[in-house]
């Protein structure tokens, strides 16, 4: 494989991108994807190769895991909320310098947006980008019948290419001869290799899925166990020649850079293990607007940085940091001081609680914080909401005029013991689940703070971050 950029092909007048890519897709959410994604991603580094990782999927916690295994930052596509020319547009930026990206997928391969189609799905990203995949199964207690599950794969829709299948939870050499025969005997993607059960290190995990990964909780002791069970168990060398067979794709013509502007703005960022769940390409675009952060930690910091035009206060685990979030009243006093100097302050689902009268666990301990919002937010044991929204805006907000229509997806446990609006602040949003349904209000907005359950994607409507860049910059 050529080291370095991908190379760019013209035919007849069109720029095309290549880039070798393979998508790691799993017959089911459990079967060993992200172990495989992580250990692939760790022997191609080790091999000296410049590896660029993505994920499939609104999630904020796997691609802390990507960023670590490859030393580069790990972005999300996710064709529902972005849409395949962003999706283009953000690969052929990432890839930039890459030799080879791995893409590891959501849940099983075909499961996205809908049950009546694959719309959303890690097959539906493997079409727009013309991946190859390859299929993880968990085939522990299993033998011909991976032949019946991964031809009803390979068959169900035929745009989507396994280029081969990674049995995961072997038992022994015989059973994965087993496993490789069963799929020949058949014509079907080939056995790609054989990971034993309990190979692969445990990862951490908490109830919002994996623990967002830092140095700590993911050394390079432990990619290399990874890059080891893989390059013994499976043939790498058969997964490179896949990802090489990638065809050139088309160059996208989306143009996501927004004007700068008229003056740079400087954003507190908050950025500790309480708060971390932020699109990187959001934050990537937020730059590229003229927007410069500054990193605080609420659970850690005593003051905000100084110098800030605006706060931004993403999802999390503020819960599992109550009593230290509670703790640290320098910090909640300067919230306060900050949003009440009507300077804009701007927070999702983990910023939202933060900024509420406080948390009620589920064990009933009550945690006081910042006070801002009129209402407590209450743990629940189950789900409160889960899956894609529809977002259109009422009125003039933080992230866009009246009329403006973004997406993003909601996924807290969570919930408001009362309504905002009935202490003066307006419900800004107007959400819809993805299939439509019953209309939601949302998005508490007062004066320059807004508030939201809703994990918005903003790096896909350009305008949006352009409108609080201003906004942040005092222009409108």
């Amino acid at each position: 494989m050529e080291h370095g950029t991908p190379k760019l092909i013209c035919l007849r007048g069109i720029a095309l991108m290549s880039c070798p890519r393979i998508v790691v897709a799993g017959t089911n959410s459990g079967a060993g994807k992200t172990s495989v994604a992580l250990a692939l991603v760790s022997a191609l580094r080790a091999r000296g190769l410049k590896v660029q990782s993505f994920k499939v999927g609104p999630d904020f916690l796997d691609p802390s895991f990507h960023a670590i295994a490859s030393g580069r930052p790990c972005y999300n596509l996710d064709p529902w909320m972005m849409g395949k020319e962003y999706i283009l547009h953000l690969f052929h930026k990432a890839t930039a310098g890459a030799d080879i990206a791995v893409i590891e997928g959501v849940m099983g391969l075909f499961d996205g947006a809908e049950p009546s189609s694959s719309v959303g799905s890690t097959a539906d990203l493997a079409r727009i980008l013309s991946a190859p995949v390859l299929l993880v199964v968990d085939a522990s207690g299993m033998g011909r019948s991976i032949a019946a599950m991964v031809k009803g794969y390979a068959e169900l829709e035929p745009s989507v290419s396994i280029a081969g299948v990674v049995a995961n939870r072997t038992g022994s050499e015989k059973h994965a001869a087993i496993l490789s025969e069963a799929l020949a005997s058949c014509n079907l993607p080939p056995l790609f290799g054989a990971v034993p059960k309990a190979a692969f290190p445990a990862i951490p995990r908490r109830h919002l899925g994996l623990v967002k990964a830092d140095s700590s909780s993911l050394p390079q002791e432990i990619l290399g166990q990874f890059a080891s069970v893989l390059e013994s168990a499976v043939s790498v060398p058969a997964i490179i020649s896949a990802a090489q067979s990638a065809p050139a794709l088309p160059a996208s013509s989306l143009q996501t850079d927004v004007l700068r502007g008229k003056r740079k703005v400087r954003i507190g960022l908050a950025s500790d293990a309480a708060f971390n769940f932020y699109y990187q390409d959001t934050l990537d675009v937020m730059e590229s607007a003229g927007s410069e952060f500054a990193r605080f930690s609420p659970v850690n910091d005593a003051s905000l940085p100084d110098g800030l035009d605006a706060l931004m206060i993403g999802g999390g685990y503020p819960e599992e940091f109550a009593e230290e979030l509670s703790a640290n009243q320098n910090m909640l006093h300067a919230v306060r001081r900050f949003a009440e100097s009507g300077r804009p302050v701007y927070a999702e689902c983990g910023g939202l609680m933060y900024l509420s009268q406080g948390v009620e666990l589920a064990d009933g301990a009550r945690h006081s914080f910042a006070g801002i919002l009129p209402a407590w937010t209450k743990m629940n044991r189950k789900f409160t909401a889960l899956g894609y929204a529809d977002v259109i805006l009422k009125e003039d907000t933080l992230v866009g005029g009246a009329g403006a229509q973004l997406k993003g997806h909601r996924f807290h446990y969570s919930s408001l013991d009362s309504h905002p609006e009935e202490a003066g602040w307006r419900t800004v949003y107007s959400v819809a689940g993805h299939k439509g349904g019953k209309i939601a209000d949302e998005g508490y907005q007062r004066g320059n703070v807004l508030a939201s359950y809703v994990h918005l994607h903003l790096a896909s409507r350009p305008g949006s971050i352009e409108h609080f860049t201003s906004k942040c910059a005092g222009e409108s």
